[in-house]
């Protein structure tokens, strides 16, 4: 039973940094793709960041140079560094995997991935 369960949200001021973390129990395979996605308030749910078992990362062009996807070496913690946040960055911040080969052109479709976590909501003033 694959579990992926989010942390490290909070508020905090503009400009500042927060670091969040999927811890992910469960998971077994040898292949997989993981992402962050975040949904605003009266807004659709969005990529962020996504990672694949090769090591290769993806990042929402808007975000880049502010935020980096990691995960430790265990491959039991997925991170997504947050820098110089602006209120725009305020959503709930899901972490999100699936053991399929996904094309990169669709690490960002919601229906790419089969497992989620609950979210961590971010709020940055």
């Amino acid at each position: 039973h694959v579990q992926l369960v989010e942390s490290g949200g909070g508020s905090v001021q503009t400009g500042g940094s927060l670091r969040l973390s999927c811890s992910v129990s469960g998971y077994t395979y040898r292949t997989y793709c993981m992402g962050w996605f975040r949904q605003a308030p009266g807004k659709g749910r969005e990529g962020v960041a996504a990672i694949v078992s090769d090591g290769s990362t993806t990042y929402a062009d808007s975000l880049k140079g502010r935020f980096t996807i990691s995960q430790d070496n265990a491959k039991t913690t997925l991170y997504l560094q947050m820098n110089s946040l602006k209120p725009e960055d305020t959503a709930m911040y899901y972490c999100a995997a699936t053991e399929r080969t996904v094309l990169s052109a669709l690490v960002f479709d919601e229906t790419t991935y089969n497992y989620w976590g609950q979210g961590t909501q971010v709020t940055v003033s």
